[in-house]
């Protein structure tokens, strides 16, 4: 594939949608700067104390620095000489005796040139999270994404070319230690071979992403940022709108979910167009490659098979009885109601500790949680505190919920947040914190290799709130805090689970529907109300105005599918953690390296030495089996 553009940006990593839109901030005075601003006293609630900012010099010093316009320039020049070197000589050089030693070259100078086209994107993309609205930013995010683009045209013939070698010549090629060591990345990239095209075609698909869907997702950020959502005497933006919905007065839950329908409804026709619109894009593109299913290009991507995808999903919802509907009957006995409003979903628990937690307090319960199981990991996840590489207030004009971007190799992660102080804050904190550990593990692999699949993409992320969780549980001896830790962990992975396979499900509705013409957005409506009844169960009440909640959700934008790969990790760490339970001494060391191969081995081989198959039908029902069996100690304590 060619470098990744700054719209598209394939390494992000983002948390899991619960609930995140995102928020716009004020245009900012003079030339944006590497540093975002605008956390004003800590830029959380008060209590939190001061929250850091990440620093985004490490990569560049701000929009307007030298440095940009002298690798753009290079990327242009690299790009250029990529292609004079290169373009149509794979077949005869390397079917040559020392062919080898010619293509490791080649594949060399292409991850080099990766690397950098990686460094300007992830800092386009990073300043864009940092602030969406101000008109420098996002001029200088469109003009690189449009750059980059134009010059990776160059480098398009590479992944073509190497995938027309016959397997003879490849393989002989290969034998060449200089190459052996590219022999993941190319094994890979050749499994997309069945799915090419020819080459002036895939150069159209490649220069038409700026104006097509790139566009599209680049609308649909900005129409959701610059939202308003009046409750009260207040117009919010989407992300503490949304933040409302948690809160402890079931008036202010109400009155966001009545102002999230309201806005919602108002721009009804604009998410249903961006919808449509991407969803027949994605269908031009699998129907010229010969994708059958709306998903497989998804899986292609994740490189794991159809089948195991859809037991996992037909697990998890044959598991909806037992998980969510169970769940929520418990929830709304808690609150004493037969039924609880959907807006009362992820209410406060009423026996649930109140208060914040002051951000060096959620620091030290991660890293304490992460050095009982690994120093090492303990050390690297410090870092990200210490060097500045996480950016956790909450304000207007940055992207909601939270990510960890690995960059580029050369460089390294940054997370973003949106801490607020509330137990679930800490968790997402674990989570991208988990991502960071792996990304880092990950680098030494180049830029070629470093990235992972899906499949494997949050197994780091959650097996780190699940050491978080399990420690905080441990700790705590009071009986109704320990009720409301484990509950606020069944919620956690309900959303995980539960959620994200319902999230699926509408997706795959939508795409099979739109092949047949477009959807209205009622009609959208009805196909989010339809999968969210049957995952959230009858003690649930959905009211009018919920239909409209399919909008916000970025993942459907901007990755397709993406979202069963929370219930994928979810699920394998629950069955890892319980490995890990029993394991003689010499887990934290398999895990480790487990992580440190990125993208270079299957997920089925680096499971072997936990003796874990995904292949299995059985496999989701044990990591399920971990969530009712929460749910049965809660129904216990009553």
């Amino acid at each position: 594939m060619a470098p990744r553009s700054a719209t598209t940006p394939r390494k992000i990593v983002s948390r899991r949608a619960l609930g995140a839109a995102k928020p716009r901030v004020a245009k900012a005075k003079g030339p944006a700067k590497a540093v975002v601003k605008g956390g004003g006293k800590g830029g959380g609630a008060s209590g939190i104390g001061k929250l850091p900012e990440w620093n985004l010099a490490d990569l560049y010093a701000g929009i307007d620095a030298p440095e940009v316009a002298r690798d753009l320039d290079a990327l242009d020049a690299d790009c250029a000489a990529f292609a004079t070197d290169y373009k149509g000589r794979l077949a005869a050089e390397t079917a040559k005796p020392d062919g080898g030693k010619w293509l490791a070259e080649a594949v060399r100078r292409y991850e080099a040139i990766d690397d950098l086209a990686g460094r300007l994107a992830s800092y386009a993309g990073l300043v864009h999270a940092g602030d969406s609205v101000d008109p420098a930013i996002s001029k200088f995010y469109g003009d690189v994404s449009e750059r980059l683009t134009a010059a990776s045209v160059n480098l398009l013939f590479f992944a073509l070319e190497l995938n027309r070698l016959d397997d003879a010549v490849i393989d002989a090629a290969l034998r060449t230690p200089e190459l052996e060591h590219y022999r993941p990345w190319i094994e890979d990239s050749r499994k997309d071979k069945p799915y090419q095209l020819e080459d002036r075609v895939e150069q159209l698909f490649h220069e038409k992403s700026v104006s097509g869907y790139a566009a599209w997702n680049r609308l649909f950020d900005q129409t959701i940022s610059g939202l308003r959502f009046r409750v009260g005497a207040k117009d919010l933006a989407i992300e503490p709108t949304l933040t409302l919905l948690q809160d402890r007065a079931p008036d202010k839950r109400r009155a966001a979910a009545q102002a999230l329908a309201k806005t919602f409804k108002a721009n009804e026709r604009t998410f249903a167009l961006i919808t449509n619109t991407l969803a027949k894009d994605k269908e031009i593109s699998d129907r010229w490659r010969g994708f059958k299913d709306v998903a497989d290009s998804r899986h292609l991507a994740n490189r794991v098979e159809g089948e195991v995808v859809d037991a996992l999903v037909a697990s998890v919802r044959a598991a909806y009885p037992k998980l969510s509907h169970r769940y929520y009957a418990l929830k709304a006995g808690w609150f004493k109601k037969k039924k609880l409003a959907y807006w009362d979903r992820n209410a406060p628990l009423p026996f649930a500790a109140t208060g914040v937690i002051p951000w060096n307090e959620a620091r030290k319960m991660v890293l304490t949680a992460y050095g009982a199981f690994s120093p090492e990991m303990a050390r690297i996840a410090e870092r990200f505190f210490t060097e500045r590489w996480i950016d956790a207030p909450v304000r207007p004009g940055k992207a909601p919920g939270a990510f960890s971007h690995p960059t580029t190799p050369s460089a390294h992660p940054y997370v973003l947040m949106n801490y607020q102080g509330k137990p679930r804050d800490v968790m997402t904190l674990a989570h991208e914190l988990g991502h960071g550990v792996h990304q880092v593990l990950a680098a030494k692999n180049g830029a070629l290799m470093a990235p992972t699949p899906l499949t494997l993409a949050e197994t780091a992320s959650v097996f780190g709130e699940m050491l978080t969780f399990r420690r905080l549980l441990n700790q705590t001896r009071d009986g109704k805090q320990r009720k409301a830790l484990l509950a606020g962990k069944v919620e956690d992975m309900i959303n995980t689970v539960v959620r994200q396979i319902a999230f699926y499900s509408f997706e795959r509705a939508v795409h099979t529907e739109r092949r047949n013409g477009e959807l209205t957005a009622e009609r959208l409506g009805q196909l989010w109300l339809s999968v969210q009844g049957e995952s959230l169960g009858p003690a649930i009440e959905i009211k009018p105005g919920y239909e409209n909640f399919w909008m916000y959700i970025p993942h459907f934008i901007h990755s397709p599918f993406y979202v069963y790969a929370y219930a994928f990790g979810d699920c394998l760490v629950n069955s890892l953690y319980a490995v890990y339970e029993n394991a003689a001494d010499g887990f934290a060391e398999r895990y480790l390296a487990m992580l440190a191969a990125g993208g270079t081995r299957h997920y089925s081989e680096l499971l072997k030495p936990f003796g874990l198959d995904a292949r299995d039908p059985k496999f989701w029902d044990g990591g399920l089996s971990v969530i009712a069996g929460m749910i049965d100690e809660l129904e216990a304590m009553g």
